[in-house]
């Protein structure tokens, strides 16, 4: 799909409208690339997050970017895994589609997306690449404001799991 670029990367060096934030429910900062935005992005991020009252699971917030290339980030709270029967898939997958959708509604054009919850927070890369690719893909087919999104991934475990879901997701179409 020409609209959605997977590789990988630090995401905090990507000038897009918005990058995806895979924060924790208070949107304070925390471990891996929550803490790494949070420091690139400088004080004036967490002084904003302090003001947006945390974030369920599988919703999302927007704040600006600050000391970042991109002009926002949008914070949203992945699941964390527990095996794959306590609706882990559809947590994620919400991520994804309030992400999506408050990036339309802020008519952002480009955005960069971390490989949500497969971090810290233990989700397996392989599936939670296929919920992520069917999302986003799903998602690009129709709207009319999204231009581009990225996938930066962290790691050459969960890049490969990105191209391998891609390339299934692809032959089903």
């Amino acid at each position: 799909m020409e609209k959605f670029r997977i590789e990988k990367g630090d995401i905090t060096t990507y000038a897009v409208d918005a990058i995806v934030n895979a924060a924790n429910p208070t949107l304070l900062g925390g471990a891996g690339v929550d803490g790494a935005i949070h420091r690139a992005a400088g004080p004036k991020l967490l002084d904003e997050c302090k003001t947006l009252d945390g974030c369920d699971i599988g919703k999302s917030k927007i704040t600006k970017g600050y000391d970042l290339p991109a002009k926002y980030v949008i914070h949203t709270p992945g699941p964390v895994w527990h095996g794959g029967d306590n609706y882990e898939d559809a947590l994620l997958k919400s991520c994804y589609e309030h992400c999506l959708k408050l990036a339309e509604k802020y008519e952002l054009k480009t955005i960069a997306f971390v490989s949500i919850s497969t971090g810290v927070y233990a989700y397996p890369p392989e599936e939670a690449a296929r919920v992520a690719v069917s999302t986003i893909c799903d998602f690009l087919k129709w709207t009319q404001i999204v231009e581009e999104v990225t996938m930066v991934c962290h790691n050459d475990r969960v890049l490969k799991a990105f191209q391998d879901a891609l390339e299934e997701y692809e032959a089903q179409e």
